[in-house]
């Protein structure tokens, strides 16, 4: 039994060797996995770690991503600091990581923050209002006497109405990031590989 496990194990690892052999397959792959994170909150790639020119890195929900034009969507507070670092445009860098399939992607590029833009209308109009609670409280960073989830008292562990919502709507905005490089990188026992893509092509670089 053990040696049929570990033939199916040295299968598995050789069919992912050749899944990941070409650039156009690791493009295809990388627009799958982003395309489900966005729809699927149990994905590994949900949550990705986005960092700021200033040397911040947090944790964001990945809430949206086109594979044509290579921009991924995310939703924040527009009194967070980040919001003040990045502005019209500045670098991001948001790094993902699947542990099952061992895969870790960085991307590069341009991020922008939207707080009136029709992208940005249509995002608040698709949220929940659970989600939209989140902007109705203190500011990022607000400092308390005590441990407080910053929300009004009259909005803990309830669902606001549209009428209640309306003044968190100024607070809403989004992060948009226009990726240039994608830097992905596969974990395997038979030779880790990774690849460097641009709009233009891609190249193969030692891990």
């Amino acid at each position: 039994m053990n040696d049929l496990a570990g033939l199916a194990k040295t299968r598995a690892i050789g069919h992912a060797a050749r899944m990941y052999d070409s650039f156009e397959a690791i493009r295809e792959d990388i627009a799958k996995r982003l395309g489900e994170a966005v729809s699927d909150r149990k994905s590994p790639m949900h949550t990705p770690v986005v960092a700021t020119a200033d040397a911040d890195a947090r944790v964001m929900v990945l809430r949206g991503w086109d594979a044509d034009s290579g921009t991924l969507r995310f939703h924040t507070d527009a009194r967070a600091p980040k919001c003040a670092v990045i502005g019209s445009g500045a670098p991001v860098g948001v790094v993902f990581y699947d542990r099952e399939a061992k895969i870790q992607l960085r991307l590069h590029g341009t991020g922008r923050i939207e707080m009136d833009s029709a992208k940005a209308d249509r995002a608040w109009e698709e949220s929940s209002n659970f989600s939209r609670r989140c902007y109705l409280g203190e500011g990022p960073g607000a400092v308390s006497d005590e441990p407080a989830s910053g929300l009004p008292d009259w909005a803990e562990g309830e669902e606001p109405s549209e009428r209640e919502l309306a003044p968190a709507r100024e607070n809403f905005a989004i992060l948009l990031v226009d990726v240039n490089t994608m830097d992905w990188f596969h974990l395997a026992n038979t030779g880790h590989r990774r690849a460097l893509l641009t709009a233009d092509g891609g190249q193969w670089i030692a891990p």
